[in-house]
This record gives structure tokens, C-alpha cells and sequence, in this order.
């Protein structure tokens, strides 16, 4: 395959700033430039958007992105050593890209966007569960970005868009399926990485709908739904007893049985719930 722009392939910008990847900042670097802008281009058309892009380490997805057309990427990195490859990326494509040192969890990146924003990101391993989170429960709904492409460890992403009878069913997938839709568009092995992971990967999409697809109180299902996994070997009359003296009557009020467990409750009787317990 041909190169996707004029710069050097990432195993020579690894060597030149020697940038090992470190397991204490979560790094496994994705070195194939056709597979990254292949990942890039699971977000969709990016010419009229902004794409905040978490942990861009030496700037594998960050070139796909751009090579894709994205009108501008936000590329936040704490790894300070990584900024020197960053800065020749920003000046192969002037004006397009736009590099903050520091710690995603700690930044507010909405200072650096204009909408319309998608986010894309090979997320480092140790926040990307608590990123996620975070951007799908904003104060207000619609959130501030219009899609997520994200690649997480495999096992989460599973989690992300389990179904109700499943083991890998849980609080995550309520979060995700609640407001948006959610697949798995990406599986890469091991070996697509350096170092390799001890684990397989998937890229996951998930599109921000206008509404939630069951009304509820954010707060209340948030709560409902973590006091429900948190004790998920026992009856909702068990789990959920400290929600209201009542619960078994707000069960079946909401069409649940109270001696169904969390893992078979799908995310409408979810809702269904929360909204007995609002009241």
C-alpha cells in the first residue's frame, strides 16, 4: 500500500525521539499507518468536523485522521517525550492540528473545538473505561460530541454493547445503549501493537442519539443501574432494598420481577424502574 502522507513511517519517528512505549501511562503504540487511517475512517466524513483525539502517542491515528480530512484534531498527550513528533505532524498540515500536553482527565477541551466534534482515540488502557463514562454522562444531553470512535482492550469493548443475559452485561452497556448506539466496527490482535498487548482489541462506535432511547433521570438510573451490578449475584429485592422500603412494589409496578437478577433486567425495564423511583 502506498504511504498516506510524506512523513517517516512511525517505527523511524519511534527511533528518532525514542519514544519505548511506557506501561505506566497505559501505551501500546499502533504502528501500521494504513490500519490507523482504516480506524479513522469508521468516524465517518470528518471534513467539516473537529476531532479531539486522547493519548495520540507518536501520532499513528493523529496522521490517519488528518489523511482522512478532518478540519482540525485536538491531540491531548501527557507523554511530553511524544511532542516533538506531534509538532512535525502540525507542520505537515498547517493550521489543522492543534497539540495540548497534559492530562485528558484534567482538561477541558471545548476551549480548543469548534462544532460539529466527533472524538477518536486509541485510548490508553489504564483511563479509557473512565473517559468513557465521563463523556457519555454529561450534565446536559445531547453531549458536546457527535460520535465516539474508540479503541479499547476487548473485553470492553463486549462490555460496551452487551445484551441482557450475557456475562459481559452490566452497567456499561446501560450507559452506552442508553443514549446512543453502539457496535464493534474493529477487532486487531495482539499483534498489531508495540509491545504487543496480552490481549486482543476492538474499535467500538458509539452515535449520540437527539433523546435517550427510554425517558429516565440520568442521576436515578446511573445509581439504580451501579446498586444493581455492584450486587448482581442477588435478587433486585436484595440489591436494591436500600432505594425504597417499597422496592418490591416498584418492581413490579415497572414490569420487573423481584427475584430477576441485574443481568437479566434489559436496559427499558431499567428505565422503567428509575422512573418509579423519581416519583
Amino acid at each position: 500500500m502506498s504511504p498516506i502522507d510524506d512523513l517517516p513511517p512511525l517505527r523511524a519517528v519511534i527511533a528518532e525521539h525514542q519514544l519505548s512505549a511506557r506501561k505506566s501511562l497505559g501505551q501500546n503504540f499502533l504502528l501500521d499507518l494504513n490500519l490507523t487511517a482504516k480506524i479513522a475512517r469508521q468516524a465517518g466524513d470528518l471534513s467539516a468536523c473537529d476531532v479531539l483525539e486522547i493519548g495520540p502517542g507518536p501520532g499513528g491515528l493523529t496522521r490517519g485522521l488528518l489523511s482522512e480530512g478532518a478540519r482540525k484534531v485536538l491531540a491531548v498527550e501527557k507523554d511530553a517525550r511524544c511532542m516533538p513528533a506531534l509538532e512535525q505532524i502540525a507542520a505537515a498540515y498547517p493550521g489543522r492540528v492543534e497539540i495540548i500536553n497534559g492530562d485528558a482527565l484534567e482538561i477541558d477541551p471545548l476551549a480548543h473545538l469548534t462544532a460539529p466534534i466527533r472524538i477518536a482515540a486509541n485510548l490508553p488502557y489504564n483511563i479509557g473505561t473512565e473517559l468513557l463514562v465521563r463523556w457519555l454522562t454529561p450534565k446536559d444531553w445531547p453531549p458536546f460530541w457527535q460520535s465516539l470512535t474508540l479503541m479499547f482492550q476487548r473485553e470492553v469493548a463486549e462490555r460496551i454493547v452487551a445484551q441482557p443475559g450475557s456475562k459481559a452485561y452490566g452497567r456499561l452497556a446501560i450507559l452506552a445503549q442508553w443514549r446512543c448506539d453502539a457496535r464493534i466496527v474493529m477487532s486487531l490482535p495482539p499483534n498489531a501493537f508495540t509491545p504487543a498487548p496480552k490481549v486482543s482489541s476492538a474499535v467500538v462506535v458509539l452515535t449520540a442519539l437527539p433523546e435517550p432511547k427510554f425517558p429516565a433521570d440520568a442521576e436515578t438510573l446511573s445509581k439504580l443501574v451501579a446498586a444493581a451490578f455492584n450486587q448482581r449475584r442477588k435478587m433486585l429485592r436484595a440489591a436494591l432494598k436500600g432505594f425504597a422500603p417499597d422496592i418490591e412494589d416498584r418492581l413490579i409496578a415497572a414490569g420487573l420481577k423481584p427475584t430477576d437478577r441485574a443481568e437479566q433486567i434489559p436496559l427499558e425495564g431499567f428505565c422503567a424502574l428509575a422512573r418509579t423511583l423519581k416519583t
